[in-house]
């Protein structure tokens, strides 16, 4: 994980505001709710109970790796995004058993 990426969740998790270079989080006191974005683009929000990614119109190398990064400290372990064949998949365990499943990714996806 890059040291941009580290000071991010850094930011998420201990509810603060922060930007370095084309990376910003802010937080919303009132629904105390993280939003992330890249490049001004909106690109995730963190909430106590869920995380909401987007591609922030622009599925790039650096929107994956931020969003991955999110997902490995926010979410449960193993969920991701991924690309295959220029398309974007989305990794996460669904149904009662937790199954893993591929969902192709189509903007955005809510991980609980």
């Amino acid at each position: 994980m890059r040291n941009i990426e580290i000071q991010m969740n850094n930011a998420i998790s201990d509810s603060k505001n922060w930007k370095l270079a084309n990376t910003e989080v802010t937080f919303d006191r009132e629904s105390g709710h993280s939003r992330v974005y890249l490049h001004g683009n909106h690109i995730a929000t963190v909430g106590e109970n869920f995380v909401t990614i987007t591609d922030g119109g622009y599925q790039s190398r650096t929107t994956k790796s931020r969003l991955n990064a999110i997902l490995r400290e926010h979410c449960v372990e193993g969920e991701s995004v991924y690309q295959k064949r220029g398309e974007w998949f989305v990794t996460t365990f669904l149904g009662k058993d937790d199954k893993v499943t591929h969902i192709p990714f189509c903007g955005s996806f809510t991980f609980k």
